[in-house]
């Protein structure tokens, strides 16, 4: 199980508002400290007024999607010297999918519906805790 959990900060990027509690909930369950953003432009704003530990970026949404977000982000961050680990995540579960997270800049991927063991596994796989 997850450690140092209430240390983490944690944006929650998430469109679906159904998933969006979820997520929540099993994060706030384990004790993280949780923002939402309702698409990829409302992320990029609160990454500009706050520090994250991670970001948890859905791919598909309106308004900037997940990919483009990562991108905007990326660019940003180089300009004031900090770097955010962003997970994807899709209900897409195909390896073009992943690929095309990492090429625009996740750090990696996972398919929904969200799994907390398979979360463990990359916050591990990170070095997040």
């Amino acid at each position: 199980m997850i450690n140092l959990a209430s240390k983490l900060h944690i944006l929650l990027v998430e469109d679906n508002i159904l998933n969006q509690k979820l997520i929540f909930l099993y994060l706030a369950k384990v004790g993280f400290e949780i923002d939402v953003a309702n698409n990829g432009l409302e992320a990029f704003e609160k990454i500009q007024s706050r520090t994250y530990d991670l970001v948890l970026m859905d791919l598909m949404m309106p308004v900037m999607d997940g990919l483009d977000a990562t991108l905007k982000i990326s660019e940003y961050e180089k300009t004031v010297f900090k770097y955010t680990k962003i997970i994807g995540l899709t209900a897409n579960t195909f390896d073009a999918d992943r690929e095309k997270c990492l090429m625009h800049g996740m750090d990696e991927y996972m398919a929904k519906p969200f799994d907390m063991e398979e979360f463990n596994r990359i916050l591990t796989k990170l070095q997040i805790i």
